[in-house]
């Protein structure tokens, strides 16, 4: 491991708060922290609390050209490592992380507010798992004889783009950023990482123990506000590649961007995923699925959460008390308690825009609002942005909390009785990136999972991102795909062609 000064804790800690405050104010770049070329930060708060926790360094053009450079002269070199070495460098990290994952685990639940228990230590184990799993994976960057005339050698090669800019949102920010740099750092491009304004902190950490391993500028992070940061990211003319999360309206800014610049991109988008439910399933099974498909435990802030449910007609009205029960169950409290199964929303803004459509579904004349669990009653959380779950029954399909992404703990319920007008329904989106089948008839299952408009098709089981399966959507969700081999084949190297006359 590389030895290099730094001002954060070599070992593993359990104070969350510590470590936030020794990562105040800072990138990292060119193997080093530094704070922002122009002295500037902003507050990063504990949505649980409302009190500020840590600064982040708000970063500028300056600050990007700076990552960036490094990261060039940094990726001239670790392209001429062995494909395999490189590969076991970033499975090395996967080990290093592997035993930082609840100070990880604390750190993102102390900034995100989401439930240590039920979301933030279940995000920090996947992380190590994406690591391990693209750190295998250096061999595979194979290219072909391809056969053009006996006379001439002909192969293809892969190689890696160059500087690979990778902007994340806040939601689950540690394994999105990994689904990216991985297989950016095997298949030999250097990485330049935009945290997300509202979490930068466990993110930056990671970068830091990384760079133990990685030689100096491979891996980089700045922080800011988008127009500032992550705009001359994007326009930046030693950035050969853009990889983004967010929603649709800044992914269409970043696809034009790249598009004057003729880069790739990849583009994960929102969604509306849609959740199928027959009478035939198993019901019990299918309701406790409803509660992880919805995303309840981390406050419905996922692009994959079941946010239409469609229940055949016979069970609907079971199935709703049987949702309102279990997520009456659900506790709401402290992030950091390990009683607690739902955490906070993220942020003020993000708070008023869940509530603004709560408000309109509950004015909508014919709907009826189930809402569930109950408030924390500690005095300590009474400025935290808690957010009681709701389940709508009763609103048209033109309502907007049927149609737009509403990225909180909201869902709408409704019954169906002809799986052809249920399948037209679910696939009358702007959106496809995920939608669900719960039945036990596989053929009706298989049938209508061909012929739904979405990127990720699950029946029986509705689970998150996973290491080795292609995950990516169509229409307005995005373009490319994530989390797999091909993923870092055809979206972090390109192929180029060799002949040799030989006679």
């Amino acid at each position: 491991m590389l030895d290099r000064p730094h001002p954060t804790p070599g070992a593993p800690t359990t104070d969350p708060f510590a470590l936030a405050k020794a990562l105040s104010g800072l990138h990292f770049i060119g193997g080093a922290y530094a704070p922002a070329r122009s002295g500037k930060s902003f507050a990063v708060v504990n949505p649980a609390t409302g009190e500020q926790v840590a600064t982040a360094a708000e970063g500028d053009a300056a600050d990007v050209d700076a990552a960036v450079r490094n990261a060039s002269e940094a990726q001239k070199k670790w392209a001429k490592v062995p494909a395999r070495k490189r590969g076991a460098m970033v499975h090395q990290c996967a080990a290093l992380i592997r035993e930082h994952v609840e100070e990880l685990a604390k750190l993102i639940a102390l900034e995100t507010g989401k439930a240590l228990r039920t979301e933030s230590r279940v995000e920090a184990g996947v992380v190590a798992d994406v690591f391990e799993f693209f750190g295998g994976l250096g061999g595979e960057l194979k290219g072909e004889s391809v056969p053009f005339d006996p006379k001439v050698l002909s192969v293809t090669v892969r190689e890696p783009l160059g500087v690979v800019g990778a902007i994340i949102p806040w939601n689950v920010p540690m394994l999105l950023m990994a689904l990216k740099i991985a297989p950016a750092l095997v298949a030999g491009n250097s990485v330049v990482v935009k945290s997300a304004e509202e979490a930068p902190l466990a993110v930056l950490r990671i970068c830091e123990l990384m760079n133990r391993v990685l030689p100096p500028g491979v891996f980089n992070m700045v922080s800011g506000y988008g127009p500032e940061c992550g705009a001359p990211l994007v326009s930046h003319p030693l950035v050969r590649k853009v990889t983004f999360t967010g929603s649709v309206e800044t992914g269409k800014i970043v696809y034009k961007t790249a598009a004057e610049k003729l880069i790739p991109v990849t583009l994960e988008l929102g969604g509306k995923s849609p959740m199928i439910v027959f009478s035939d399933c198993d019901f019990e099974k299918t309701v406790a699925g409803a509660l992880t498909s919805m995303r309840f435990t981390r406050q419905g802030q996922s692009c994959t959460a079941a946010s239409r449910i469609y229940v055949e007609r016979p069970i609907h009205d079971r199935f709703v008390e049987a949702m309102k029960r279990a997520v009456d169950a659900m506790v709401m409290g402290d992030p950091l308690d390990e009683k607690t199964d739902i955490g906070t929303i993220i942020s003020h803004g993000q708070f008023e825009k869940v509530q603004g459509f709560i408000e309109e579904g509950k004015n909508t004349a014919g709907a009826t609002a189930h809402v569930c669990s109950a408030m924390p009653k500690d005095p300590s959380l009474k400025k935290g942005l808690f957010l009681q779950p709701v389940i709508f029954t009763g609103l048209p399909r033109d309502s907007r909390l049927v149609r737009e992404e509403i990225f909180g703990p909201v869902t709408v319920i409704a019954p169906f009785d002809d799986p052809e007008a249920v399948l037209e329904e679910a696939n009358d989106s702007e959106y496809g990136l995920a939608a669900s089948i719960w039945t036990n008839n596989l053929k009706v299952g298989l049938d209508l999972a061909h012929r739904l408009e979405a990127g990720l098709v699950q029946i029986n089981q509705n689970l998150v991102v996973q290491a080795n399966l292609s995950y990516g959507g169509v229409k307005s969700s995005g373009l490319g795909k994530e989390a797999s081999l091909e993923a870092m084949l055809e979206h972090f190297t390109h192929k180029k062609t060799i002949m040799a006359r030989m006679d």
